[in-house]
């Protein structure tokens, strides 16, 4: 056993460390299996309205699909945000067109989430 003397916050710890005698390398570490990839998004239809992102966070949930109609203020995904979850809506009636993000991608403030067709 080694003893040791440490301070931390100008409070003074005496500890003692034992010598296992093991070798001190680490083995390495075994590289990562790669990931599946996810569903491809779809892009923004053209000649619709987008419902996007309010702010840079990671897709939590999404609740529509193609197809879906929807009104003002349904909630079309959630949005996790600095520890929130956030209900992204839309501001409008209509059918949704395309879906462009889904469950757990990351997205920038201004990006689209679904979009819209009157």
């Amino acid at each position: 056993m080694k003893s040791y003397i440490i301070t931390v916050n100008g409070n003074a710890y005496d500890v003692q460390v034992e010598e296992t005698g093991a070798s001190s390398a680490a083995a390495p570490a075994a590289a990562p299996a790669p990931k599946a990839a996810a569903p491809k998004k779809a892009a923004p239809a053209a000649g619709g309205t987008p419902v996007n992102a309010p702010m840079r966070g990671t897709i939590v949930d999404v609740k529509v699909k193609v197809g879906d109609k929807v009104t003002n203020g349904t909630v079309v995904a959630v949005l996790e945000a600095m520890k929130m979850e956030n209900d992204i809506v839309c501001d409008r009636d209509g059918t949704v067109a395309a879906v462009c993000v889904n469950k757990g991608d990351s997205v920038e403030t201004g990006a689209p989430v679904i979009t819209i067709n009157a």
